[in-house]
C-alpha cells in the first residue's frame, strides 16, 4: 500500500480557500460556480446571491436573478432539508440520493403537526394541478390554493407542505416575484434532467465536494451531504483518480488531484492580506463540520450566537475569521459596519472599505460607512 503524500497543516487553509473560489482561481458565470460546488447554501437568498457575487468579480445581484430566470441555476432542498442552489439538471438525482434522507424524520414531524398521509398526498395533488402548464405561484398563493381545495391545515402548516412537495421532487423554488418566493413544477422547469445510477451519483457528489472544499475529511463530506459513512467512502472510491488522499498531521484529507499541482506557497502568497466580507451562510463555514481552521474557538459564539443555526456574516483575513459585519440596506445606499474581534489595522480598515465598496456595487447601491469602519 502506498503512503499518501503529506501536506503541511499550514498549507491546508490556503489550498482550501483556492478550492472555495475565494482565492485567485476564476470562473465566469453563476452556472459555472454552482456546477463547481455541486450545491451552494441558499437558505437565505440575499446571502446566497452574495456567495455568487464574491466568486464572480464585477457581477451584480441582477446577474444572479437572471441566471435563475434563465434556468441556469435552481433552488431546492437537495440535502439535510436545507435550501441550496444546484445545477437544474442535477436536482432530481440529488433529491433521490441525498434529499430523501430528510424525509426519514418527516413522518414523525407530520404527526406532531397533525398532518396525516392523506392530507399531504392531497396537498401534492393540489399543487400539481395549480402549477401545471408552466404556472408559477408565490408561497402565499400556493397556500391559498391548498386552503381553497379543502386542505384546511395548510394555513398553519403551509411551509411543511410546500417543503414536502419539493423534497419529493414535485416542485422547486422558482424565480423571485418581487420579494416573494415562487414555486414551479420541477419536471416542467427542468424537462431534461440528468439521470445517474447510485454509484455515479455518489462519485459525482464526492468529486464536486472535494474539489470545491478540499483538502478536508471524509467526515466533513458526510456531514455536508447527510450521507452515512459507507456512502461517503463509496463516493470517494467511485471518483477514483480525480481525488487524492493526503496526510495532514496524521489525519487523512481528500482533495482534487489537480490541486496538488498548485504550489501551496504560491497560493498562500496570493491570499496574503486578503480581506473578504462573506455572507453568513456561505460554504466557507457551512461546508464543513470541523471549522477550527477558520474560526478561533473563543469567537465561535459570536459567529453562531446561541448556536441556533444562524450564521453571522464574517470578516475573513488570510482565510481566518477576524470579526463579523453588518449591513443595512436603504433605498439608494447600504450602510456597512465592521464588528472586528480586535481593532483592525489601518491597512485592514482600508481593505474593509474596498470590500464594502465591492459589495455595494454588487447591489447597485451607494456604500456608506456611518462610523469608523473598524468600530
Amino acid at each position: 500500500m502506498s503512503v499518501p503524500p503529506a501536506l503541511r497543516s499550514a498549507d491546508v487553509l490556503a489550498l482550501r480557500m483556492a478550492s472555495l473560489l475565494l482565492g485567485s482561481r476564476a470562473v465566469g458565470t453563476p452556472r459555472e460556480v454552482v456546477t463547481w460546488f455541486g450545491a451552494l447554501q441558499a437558505q437565505d437568498l440575499a446571502s446566497a446571491q452574495w456567495s455568487f457575487g464574491l466568486r464572480l468579480p464585477g457581477s451584480t445581484v441582477s446577474d444572479i436573478d437572471r441566471a435563475t430566470e434563465d434556468r441556469l441555476i435552481l433552488r431546492t432542498w437537495p440535502m439535510r432539508g436545507t435550501v441550496h442552489f444546484v445545477p437544474p439538471e442535477d436536482a432530481a438525482w440529488m433529491l433521490g440520493l441525498t434529499g430523501v434522507r430528510a424525509l426519514i424524520g418527516a413522518a414523525a414531524r407530520r404527526q406532531s403537526l397533525g398532518l396525516t398521509e392523506a392530507i399531504v398526498d392531497r396537498a401534492v395533488e393540489v399543487l400539481i394541478s395549480a402549477l401545471s402548464g408552466g404556472r408559477r405561484l408565490t408561497r402565499a398563493e400556493c397556500v391559498a390554493q391548498l386552503v381553497d381545495a379543502g386542505v384546511h391545515t395548510a394555513g398553519e402548516h403551509g411551509y411543511h407542505l410546500l417543503w414536502y412537495a419539493s423534497q419529493i421532487g414535485v416542485t422547486c423554488i422558482g424565480p423571485q416575484q418581487g420579494r416573494e418566493q415562487t414555486f414551479v413544477l420541477l419536471d416542467e422547469w427542468v424537462p431534461s434532467p440528468r439521470r445517474l445510477d447510485r454509484d455515479d451519483a455518489l462519485g459525482t457528489l464526492a468529486l464536486r465536494y472535494f474539489r470545491s472544499h478540499g483538502p478536508t475529511t471524509r467526515q466533513d463530506f458526510a456531514g455536508w451531504t447527510g450521507l452515512p459513512a459507507a456512502d461517503a467512502r463509496r463516493g470517494i472510491e467511485v471518483a477514483g483518480d480525480a481525488l487524492v488522499t493526503v496526510d495532514v498531521d496524521g489525519v487523512a484529507h481528500v482533495m482534487a488531484a489537480s490541486l496538488l499541482d498548485e504550489a501551496p506557497a504560491v497560493v498562500s502568497a496570493q491570499m496574503k492580506g486578503q480581506l473578504l466580507l462573506l455572507p453568513g451562510f456561505d460554504e466557507y463555514l457551512l461546508g464543513f463540520k470541523d471549522r477550527t481552521r477558520m474560526v478561533p474557538d473563543e469567537f465561535r459564539e459570536r459567529i453562531i450566537p446561541g448556536r441556533n443555526g444562524v450564521f453571522m456574516p464574517t470578516i475573513v483575513v488570510d482565510g481566518r475569521v477576524v470579526g463579523t459585519w453588518k449591513r443595512e440596506v436603504k433605498k439608494s445606499r447600504v450602510e456597512l459596519r465592521a464588528l472586528a474581534f480586535a481593532p483592525l489595522t489601518k491597512t485592514l480598515q482600508a481593505s474593509f472599505v474596498r470590500a464594502g465598496n465591492r459589495y455595494a456595487a454588487f447591489l447597485g447601491l451607494e456604500p456608506v460607512y456611518p462610523a469608523d469602519p473598524a468600530s
